[in-house]
């Protein structure tokens, strides 16, 4: 089985395996990449082959793979707090200190840190001292979009792997088989703003697969400069409560910003996107997604669904 499952990444993958079987493994890993870019998925894979017990590592049929793949291995701890902006310092002091307390289970014991660039200074200091001497069964993998973020102190003691772009066919292939009723001209798209990581072009398709109700049917209003369409559109919004429509009005400036780009020339993945722009000129396209931002702004400062949907029909009309 081995990495066959990160799809690109070919001689990342060849590298690692070789280095596995020869049971070279580093206390230290720094995977780097942009937001998509199978930062995540390489992590477990490489966790679940240092931790697996079978012969083609990782065999992903172990119960340490299993373990790591469904996030309950106890060797395998993930060092975060996704709702502070920085990773606090006492929770990488809290394992710094339980590196030193021996495997539970397997013969290493690994640290995830999924936001290394968001470590701060003292962080990576109180990091940095385990990295000096670290027990010979621990390791770190650190992920991050900014390695430059790190201290060369950090950096200069990892193991470093770049994530790369999939070649444009393996992309959309795979894009063709997850998202079987995408437009090609979609998929083409996706690829495009993507960079060719998937997991960037999988969350614009994703997107664009799942417009609400209200959002297409502004969309063809709009299209068809229909004013009793529109109207029919924002009346019963008008009894929404306030974060309902600030989400809602969040998607039709998104909507209405792709529409504007895909005028100027850009690719869009949603075809209502497309349709605007084919049917309402550049200008007309800014002044609505202008209209439609006031309106969040409006909204967000507490006036009324009414008087903003009121705001909508009147000057979208």
């Amino acid at each position: 089985m081995g990495f066959d499952t990160l799809l690109g990444n070919d001689q990342t993958k060849e590298n690692l395996g070789l280095a596995l079987k020869k049971g070279r493994i580093s206390h230290f890993y720094l995977i780097s990449g942009p937001e998509g870019s199978g930062k995540h998925t390489l992590a477990r894979l490489l966790a679940a082959a240092i931790l697996c017990t079978g012969a083609d590592r990782p065999c992903m049929r172990c119960t340490a793979c299993r373990k790591v793949l469904e996030g309950v291995h106890p060797d395998f701890i993930t060092v975060d707090d996704p709702e502070k902006k920085t990773v606090p310092v006492d929770l990488i002091r809290q394992a710094r200190a339980d590196m030193y307390v021996m495997p539970n289970e397997s013969e290493h014991k690994l640290y995830l840190f999924p936001r290394a660039q968001d470590m701060g200074i003292p962080g990576q200091n109180a990091l940095l001292k385990v990295l000096e001497e670290p027990p010979s069964y621990g390791v770190f993998l650190l992920l991050t979009t900014n390695p430059d973020a790190l201290l060369p102190t950090v950096r200069s003691r990892c193991t470093e792997i770049r994530m790369q772009a999939l070649p444009r066919n393996v992309l959309l292939e795979a894009l063709a088989r997850q998202f079987p009723q995408a437009e090609p001209e979609d998929l083409q798209a996706a690829a495009n703003r993507s960079g060719g990581f998937l997991g960037q072009a999988q969350a614009l398709l994703a997107v664009g697969s799942q417009i609400p109700e209200e959002t297409r049917l502004l969309a063809d209003a709009l299209c068809s400069r229909d004013s009793l369409k529109l109207t029919q559109v924002l009346v019963p919004m008008e009894k929404w409560k306030r974060d309902a429509l600030a989400d809602t009005l969040k998607l039709w400036q998104e909507l209405l910003e792709s529409a504007l780009a895909t005028a100027c020339g850009s690719q869009a993945v949603s075809p209502l996107a497309r349709a605007l722009a084919a049917s309402r000129e550049s200008r007309d396209l800014y002044a609505m997604y202008e209209t439609v931002k006031k309106a969040r702004e409006y909204t967000l400062s507490n006036v009324s669904p009414a008087a903003v949907c009121g705001f909508l029909a009147w000057t979208l009309r």
